[in-house]
């Protein structure tokens, strides 16, 4: 089977690239499951109904999120509603929403989504790799497929995250830092993995944000208010492809398409 990630989708210009490419997407790699990140993708902060709703419509099937899922008060409803909407596992206990769950392909085979948010340089969070241990001993049925979105700051901490669930998971997808890291490949255990899927937003911004006001905030230091950039809209991702027999990963391929004006 194959499984299409799209990295991190950040406000208009990423949602437009989804609804513009998903169908010829599926189509050309003959995709079984659609998973995004969207914790970006309501104006480039957080998630709204409206845009849960859009990107449903557009084929996504299952939205994962990260520290940015918060943002939004209108987002805490539909957490607690929207079981293909997923927020990263290893908050405190008592949030709304959910880490993980198990979503069926249009051939009825089960894959395990689990979303983990990152600690190093981030929140102060309970550990991401204990809460995989426990999310995996959880699973019902422990289904044979189980993709991990690992949204995380560094490569280190992603990298190891890969190496500790290597054998145990079929692949772990880095998001966050929005830029599409040249590392893809298939582990000893059978588990492919990437530091980072990359950003569906504008390229020619700052990691999706107008240039000129991520310019501002670094030079003066003050609290520039950011807006997402438009120009250039791309969408990043991977394909991975998965036996759903042993859960094993078989290949991993970056997808990058960008639209020039």
């Amino acid at each position: 089977m194959k499984i299409l990630f799209i990295g991190d989708i950040i406000g208009r210009p990423g949602r437009q690239m989804v609804d513009r490419h998903l169908g010829s997407l599926v189509d050309r790699h003959m995709i079984d499951l659609v998973v995004a990140n969207a914790e970006n993708a309501a104006a480039g902060f957080g998630v709204t109904p409206d845009v849960v709703a859009e990107l449903f419509d557009a084929g996504v099937d299952v939205l994962t999120t990260g520290n940015h899922v918060w943002d939004k008060k209108e987002a805490l409803p539909i957490l607690e509603q929207e079981r293909r909407l997923l927020r990263p596992a290893n908050y405190p206990p008592g949030l709304p929403g959910r880490g993980w769950g198990v979503f069926r392909t249009s051939a009825d085979v089960p894959v395990a989504v689990v979303n983990l948010e990152g600690r190093v340089f981030m929140n102060n969070l309970d550990c991401p790799f204990r809460a995989a241990d426990a999310i995996l001993e959880a699973l019902p049925g422990r289904p044979p497929v189980v993709l991990v979105d690992f949204h995380a700051e560094t490569t280190s901490e992603k990298n190891a995250l890969g190496a500790y669930l290597d054998g145990r998971v079929s692949a772990v997808l880095g998001t966050h830092t929005h830029v599409q890291t040249a590392d893809e490949r298939l582990m000893p255990g059978g588990t492919a993995f990437i530091s980072d899927a990359g950003m569906t937003g504008s390229r020619d911004s700052v990691i999706g944000i107008r240039k000129e006001l991520s310019v501002e905030r670094f030079l003066t230091q003050l609290p520039v208010r950011f807006e997402v950039a438009k120009r250039e809209p791309m969408l990043c991702g991977v394909v991975v492809t998965v036996d759903e027999t042993t859960g094993r990963a078989q290949g991993i391929e970056r997808v990058q398409i960008v639209d020039v004006e």
